[in-house]
C-alpha cells in the first residue's frame, strides 16, 4: 500500500500534467480546474485503499474529463450550450495527448497579465501547485473564504480576456517570462523569510517555488534568467537549517553555524551559475545568486569577500535599481569601507524605504557598529515595531535590550 506521504507528492506532480492535457483540449481553464480538483480527490481516496492504477495519469484524465463532462451537460438548458457541450464531448473522446509543456504552459497561463501579483501567486500555488485553498490561506494568514474570492476571480479573469493554451506562442511567453519568474520568487520569499505571523519559514511555499522553477527550468533550458532563479533559491534554501537556534531563535547570516548549511543544494546552485554566468544577458537574479553563492563559498563568516560582492551590488543596482536591492548594497558598503560610509548611504535611502522595518533594522545594526549605542538601541526598538514577523520581533527585541543593559 502506497504511503501517504508518497502519495501525495505523486498527485502533485501530476496535477499540472493532467490539467495542461485538458485545459488544451477543451480551452475551459475555470472548469477544467474543477473538474482535475474533483478527480485528485477520487484518486487520493481510490488509490490509498486500492494503490496506484497502472497509468496514473490515463485514470486521472478520464475521472477528470467524466466530471467535465457532466459539468457542460447541467449547464447546457439553452441551445447553444448544447452545441457547445456536443463539440467539447467529441473533442473529450479523442485519444489523450500530452505534451512536456503543460506545467510550464499552467505557469504562463496563471501569470496572465490581466491579473494582480497576489492573484497570480494564489492561482499558480492551486492550479500548478496542487496546494489546497486552505493551504494557500493558511500559508499567507489570510482567511479560506478570502482566498477562495481571490482564486475564483482569477479564474473567471482568465477566462474573460480568452485564457487559453491556444494563444502560449512564443512571444506570448517571452512576454510573461519575467511575470512567472517575479510569481516563482515571491512565492520563495515568502516561504524562506515569512512576512507576518509566529514562524520564521514556511516550508511548504519555498519548497513548493523550487520544485516549480526546477519543472519550468526542464522546459526552457536556455533562459539564463530561469537558471540564476533556481541558483538562487538553492543558495539561500542552503542556509535555512541555521536560521534558528535551539530555542527556536532567529540566527543572523554572520552568526550561523555553517556547518549546518547544505553543501549539497550549495554545489548545485554553484554549478547552474557556473554554466550560465558566462553566457549574456546578466539578470538580476543571476547576480543575486551571485551575491548568495560568494557568502555560501565563505567557510567563515570573516572570510566572506566583501569587495566582491560590494562589486556585485553594483552591477545590480545598474540592472535593477529597486530600493531593498541598494539597501543589501549599503550593507556591503559598510562592510568595505566601515559603518559610517553606510551610514551616509542608509540615509540616502530614508526617503523610499524609512517606512520600513529593515532599514530601520539595517540602519541599527551600522549605528551599532559606529558606537552609538543610543540610536542604535531606538532604530532597533522601531525596527521590531514595524515588522509583522514575530522572530524577527523577538531578534530585534533582543538586540535592543542586550544594547540597552551593556550600556547601563
Amino acid at each position: 500500500m502506497v504511503t501517504e506521504a508518497r502519495l501525495d507528492a505523486h498527485l502533485r506532480e501530476l496535477l499540472p500534467q493532467v490539467l495542461g492535457a485538458l485545459t488544451r483540449r477543451t480551452g475551459d481553464f475555470d472548469r477544467a480546474e474543477d473538474a482535475v480538483s474533483e478527480a485528485m480527490l477520487a484518486a487520493a481516496q481510490q488509490w490509498r485503499a486500492e494503490g496506484v492504477p497502472a497509468d496514473p495519469r490515463a485514470w486521472l484524465v478520464t475521472v477528470a474529463s467524466r466530471r467535465l463532462t457532466d459539468m457542460w451537460r447541467s449547464e447546457s438548458a439553452r441551445r447553444r450550450r448544447e452545441l457547445r457541450t456536443a463539440e467539447a464531448e467529441a473533442r473529450l473522446t479523442a485519444p489523450v495527448e500530452y505534451a512536456a509543456d503543460d506545467t510550464a504552459d499552467l505557469l504562463f497561463l496563471c501569470c496572465h497579465p490581466d491579473l494582480s501579483p497576489a492573484s497570480q501567486v494564489a492561482l499558480t500555488l492551486r492550479a500548478v501547485g496542487g496546494l489546497t485553498t486552505a493551504e494557500i490561506a493558511a500559508a499567507f494568514l489570510v482567511p479560506a473564504d478570502t482566498m477562495t474570492r481571490r482564486i475564483s476571480r482569477a479564474k473567471r479573469a482568465v477566462a474573460a480576456a480568452g485564457g487559453g493554451f491556444g494563444v502560449l506562442d512564443t512571444a506570448t511567453r517571452s512576454a510573461r517570462l519575467p511575470s512567472v519568474l517575479r510569481v516563482l520568487y515571491l512565492i520563495f520569499n515568502e516561504g524562506y523569510s515569512a512576512a507576518t505571523g509566529a514562524e520564521l519559514a514556511r516550508v511548504e511555499l519555498s519548497g513548493e517555488a523550487i520544485r516549480l522553477t526546477r519543472r519550468l527550468r526542464e522546459s526552457l533550458p536556455e533562459q539564463s534568467e530561469l537558471a540564476g532563479l533556481l541558483a538562487l533559491m538553492l543558495l539561500t534554501d542552503a542556509r535555512r537549517p541555521a536560521r534558528l537556534d535551539g530555542d527556536g531563535r532567529l540566527v543572523p547570516l554572520e552568526a550561523q553555524d555553517r556547518g549546518l548549511w547544505r553543501r549539497e543544494l550549495v554545489d548545485e546552485g554553484v554549478a547552474i551559475l557556473t554554466d550560465v554566468l558566462p553566457r549574456p544577458p546578466t539578470g538580476p537574479y543571476q547576480l543575486q545568486a551571485a551575491i548568495a553563492a560568494v557568502h555560501d563559498e565563505a567557510e567563515l563568516a570573516q572570510d566572506t569577500d566583501w569587495p566582491q560582492i560590494l562589486g556585485l551590488y553594483d552591477l545590480l543596482e545598474r540592472l535593477d535599481p529597486s530600493p531593498m536591492a541598494r539597501l543589501g548594497r549599503v550593507v556591503a558598503l559598510a562592510m568595505v569601507a566601515g559603518p559610517r560610509a553606510g551610514l551616509t548611504a542608509c540615509e540616502e535611502l530614508a526617503g523610499e524605504l524609512g517606512h520600513h522595518h529593515r532599514w530601520f533594522a539595517v540602519r541599527a545594526h551600522l549605528l551599532e557598529d559606529a558606537g552609538e549605542t543610543r540610536a542604535a538601541v531606538r532604530a532597533y526598538r522601531e525596527a521590531a515595531q514595524r515588522t509583522a514577523s514575530l522572530p524577527e520581533r523577538d531578534y530585534l527585541t533582543r538586540r535592543a535590550d542586550r544594547l540597552s543593559t551593556e550600556q547601563s
